[in-house]
């Protein structure tokens, strides 16, 4: 299974997001990136890759274990940025001390269960909304971005998500996101997904 550990934004900031990223698609340019859909808007805390199913067992004893030592903290999607010339993402304003937090608890949670994790870098806290093939220029979907504050609102959990890549060939066609499970922070332990 490819697995990675994530917040997922709420219904509201969702759509306050849809909203830009429409008004993002009129740019010139907008037709030449593979945007993101809605059901793949998270942020990423942990990406796992590939995890044996008989390590799911501690995996997810420990990343309930990382939810229950974070207490909820507040966020929003608020501006954004570029990797490269190639990825465009929202970012996130308010709690990032603590999701920086529940991100490297998520790392060490997957590390400690015996998942091969990739090398450890210094978390940046993004939501993918596009992608391009080729060197593009991004600056003025940025700029854009960058004028964006979102409502603010509580997290509350942590997710472990499925990531299904796409198996029928089309070209474009995005992998499509499954809840695991999820743990509440600061509480008890596991909600299914």
């Amino acid at each position: 299974m490819r697995l990675f550990a994530a917040v997922l934004p709420p219904r509201a900031a969702v759509e306050e997001l849809a909203l830009l990223v429409e008004g993002l698609r009129t740019l010139p340019g907008a037709d030449g990136l593979r945007w993101t859909g809605r059901p793949g808007w998270h942020y990423t805390l942990a990406f796992m890759g590939e995890v044996d199913e008989p390590l799911l067992p501690e995996l997810s004893e420990r990343l309930a274990r990382a939810a229950r030592r974070t207490q909820p903290f507040p966020l929003r999607v608020h501006g954004g940025g570029r990797f490269g010339h190639r990825t465009l993402w929202a970012g996130a304003a308010g709690g990032l001390d603590d999701l920086r937090l529940l991100a490297e608890r998520s790392d060490a949670a997957a590390r400690r269960s015996g998942v091969a994790m990739d090398e450890h870098r210094r978390y940046q806290a993004h939501l993918t909304l596009a992608r391009s093939r080729v060197d593009t220029d991004l600056r003025p979907f940025v700029a854009e971005l960058e004028r964006f504050k979102g409502g603010r609102w509580e997290v509350t959990e942590l997710a472990l998500v499925r990531s299904n890549l796409p198996a029928s060939g089309v070209p474009g066609e995005a992998p499509r996101y499954e809840t695991i499970a999820t743990w509440p922070l600061g509480g008890p332990g596991p909600a299914a997904g």
